[in-house]
């Protein structure tokens, strides 16, 4: 589908400077744009690109001016906020993308399930008994939902994900290809015979609203009760997540980070990637912890910052840090100053 430069400008609230019939069909960074496409320039940093770009529309701040000649294909589009208003066409663009509401004829959807309006499920997906799939969902080919599990409205389910009985997923969220919701957590007692048994795992996994959830990252279904994931949650690609973990509001987690069960984590937290949190602690309202850290206490203090494993506080973290590159040269001064020692003893027998 092609936009010509004056329907995006309307779209963006914008105006056109060059050819205002000129048309693209796709989207482009500025450094490898090409002819047909529309790109942008926010960072003062690429700005050298856009005089030899190939694209034939970018979006620029309203007072860009430019210092040499721009290329002659190219019209430029100017508005308030260039980022803002690429974001926004990305988000325009994602949506021309979904698929037409409807069933795929090799999906399996059970007789007691209920399936809302507009909703399209793809090749050999399985919706199971008493499940809800709610208007304007998507679910792609070969995704499963367990028994009376709810999915909510405009939510989109990736190839390949895996949602196991009872759980929630809340509106407008994204699951990515080899999400696995629901699986048991990891409940096991040792036994008379020193073996251990499996304790059964018999709660659910909760998924509010607006939240996203990269790929093959894992949730386990609670022991009793609910693993619970708060609005606006954003999980990045191959993260773990324990039984009965909470995890609070528009809280962010890199990848490759681990969370061990009934841990709390608060509200607007910040976690980088690689982090080990281990069972039963509270975390703090607006914590942030930085990659590799691993957390072994509670956090109590709202907004705190941690670094290092076992972690501390950052600014002390990076104290210690430059005394630990010194170490060899220490080591050696305290050789010295050793050798020395013993010289003046040696002097005075």
């Amino acid at each position: 589908m092609k936009f010509s430069a004056e329907q995006i400008a309307g779209m963006l609230q914008g105006t056109v400077d060059g050819n205002p019939e000129v048309s693209v069909s796709s989207l482009s960074k500025i450094e490898e744009g090409c002819p047909g496409t529309l790109t942008f320039l926010a960072n003062p940093k690429y700005a050298p690109y856009i005089y030899s770009t190939g694209a034939s529309i970018a979006i620029v701040p309203k007072d860009f001016t430019a210092e040499k000649p721009l290329p002659s294909s190219l019209t430029l589009i100017r508005v308030e906020d260039a980022y803002g208003s690429f974001a926004k066409l990305l988000e325009a663009y994602h949506n021309l993308r979904r698929p037409q509401p409807g069933i795929h004829p090799s999906a399996q959807i059970d007789e007691t399930a209920v399936v809302g309006d507009n909703v399209y499920i793809g090749p050999n997906a399985v919706v199971s008994g008493h499940a809800k799939i709610s208007n304007d969902a998507i679910i792609y080919a070969g995704s499963y939902i367990g028994d009376a599990t709810k999915v909510g409205e405009r939510t989109v389910i990736f190839a390949g994900v895996r949602i196991y009985a009872d759980c929630m997923i809340g509106n407008d969220c994204t699951l990515h290809s080899g999400v696995v919701i629901g699986g048991d957590g990891f409940g096991f007692n040792p036994n008379a015979e020193n073996n251990y048994a499996k304790v059964p795992q018999t709660g659910n996994v909760i998924i509010e609203d607006h939240v996203e959830i990269g790929a093959n990252t894992t949730i386990d279904r609670a022991t009793l009760g609910s693993t619970i994931i708060r609005k606006g949650v954003k999980l990045d690609n191959l993260i773990q997540i324990a039984h009965n973990v909470e995890i609070g509001e528009n809280t962010v987690i890199a990848a490759q980070t681990g969370i061990s069960g009934s841990t709390r984590i608060g509200k607007n937290c910040m976690i980088g990637g690689q982090v080990g949190i281990v069972g039963h602690l509270t975390i703090a309202d607006g914590t942030k912890i930085a990659a590799q850290s691993g957390i072994g206490t509670d956090i109590k203090t709202p907004g705190t910052i941690v670094q290092g494993s076992p972690a501390f506080a950052i600014m002390d973290y990076k104290k210690s840090y430059i005394g630990f590159r010194r170490l060899p040269e220490l080591l050696s001064k305290i050789d010295q100053l050793q050798k020395e020692i013993n010289e003046l003893k040696k002097s005075k027998q």
